[in-house]
């Protein structure tokens, strides 16, 4: 009994070509996904040894629909000439704290109206 087995054929290699596909595709994909805007810095002052400040307080809340100086409610130009009243020297420190649902454009809207016064020592606390 003999027992005939076809000839086999040559192994065939794998094809690079269909993962070549997907790793383009991959590229092409994250390319589009990603962001290619200039983010914008916001320069915080660092932390720094001095005397205590002895002064009235200047807490600007920042809310999504309102401003707080102090827990009252202000308007962004009254807020401006407030604060005036309380401050000696432009660069005294105003802290400025936002709410949990306060977009982060608000706080950054808020922080340039008050450089744009004059007020040039903003720290942000949560």
């Amino acid at each position: 009994m003999t027992l005939s087995l076809a000839k086999s054929r040559p192994r065939r290699k794998p094809s690079l070509t269909p993962m070549i596909d997907v790793v383009f595709l991959l590229l092409v994909f994250f390319m589009l996904a990603s962001r290619f805007g200039v983010d914008q810095v916001l320069p915080l002052p660092l932390a720094s040894g001095g005397s205590g400040y002895s002064g009235p307080p200047r807490l600007v809340d920042i809310r999504p629909e309102t401003l707080q100086l102090n827990g009252r409610e202000v308007s962004v130009d009254a807020l401006i000439v407030a604060l005036q009243g309380m401050t000696e020297r432009p660069d005294d420190l105003i802290i400025l704290r936002s709410g949990d649902e306060t977009d982060l454009q608000r706080l950054v809207t808020v922080a340039a109206q008050l450089r744009s016064a004059g007020f040039s020592r903003l720290t942000l606390v949560e």
